[in-house]
């Protein structure tokens, strides 16, 4: 639990690696927001301007990352105490994963740009209900484990992820490939195929950020 006292301790500093932190925190929140809008439009289709313009808003992500950066480094140049190296290097490991949640969540719009009409895929198939809504608790979940610094909520955020997110995502994908399901023609059936893919990703991202509480640097991402 080092990194979870670790970050307890970065919270009530007031230096640069603590803004670092609070925009890394923000920076999740924004992602969040726009993963919610994204899924919503997916499902029940929105103006091409709107999408757009929600797309437009990962550029603030981006920036976000360049600050977190910025500020890591400023702190260390500054400040030649090596105490709380371990620190930056996991804000910067973090928001590499949240950058990459705001990607998927581009490409989700992506879809609903593209697709003809809106996706009535509610019923396409329990699985891709079940991973939707894991993906979904599992954001707010990570979000309130980094605001609380709760090591007990990122250590269950750990269980059930392979069976709730990778295997019923894979097992879509594979029926898909097998000519065992198809969901309202061609296009809707692929739509849905790289949708599920999408939230496998962003479910890999959110774990990932969920171990920077628990797991000592060099095994974030993975069970420890």
């Amino acid at each position: 639990m080092a990194i979870f006292r670790d970050f307890i301790n970065l919270w009530k500093k007031e230096d640069l690696l603590s803004q670092a932190w609070n925009q890394s925190y923000e920076m999740l929140v924004l992602s969040h927001d726009i993963f919610q809008q994204a899924v919503t439009y997916l499902h029940e289709g929105e103006n091409i301007e709107t999408l757009k313009a929600l797309k437009k808003r990962d550029k603030e992500i981006n920036e976000f990352q360049r600050v977190v950066r910025r500020k890591v480094l400023t702190h260390y140049s500054i400040d030649h105490n090596t105490t709380d190296i371990a620190d930056g290097l996991i804000l910067i490991n973090m928001v590499v994963d949240i950058e990459r949640i705001g990607d998927y969540c581009k490409n989700i719009l992506d879809l609903a740009i593209n697709h003809p009409s809106s996706m009535n895929i509610g019923d396409a198939s329990d699985d891709l209900n079940i991973v939707e809504d894991e993906v979904k608790l599992r954001f707010q979940k990570t979000l309130e484990a980094l605001d609380t610094q709760d090591a007990d909520i990122a250590v269950s955020l750990m269980e059930g992820y392979r069976e709730q997110m990778t295997g019923k995502s894979d097992d879509i994908v594979n029926a898909v490939l097998r000519g065992e399901l198809e969901i309202g023609g061609h296009a809707t059936t692929t739509a849905v195929t790289l949708y599920v893919r999408y939230l496998k990703r962003i479910g890999a991202h959110l774990k990932n950020i969920s171990t920077t509480l628990i797991n000592p640097f060099d095994s974030i991402g993975y069970k420890e």
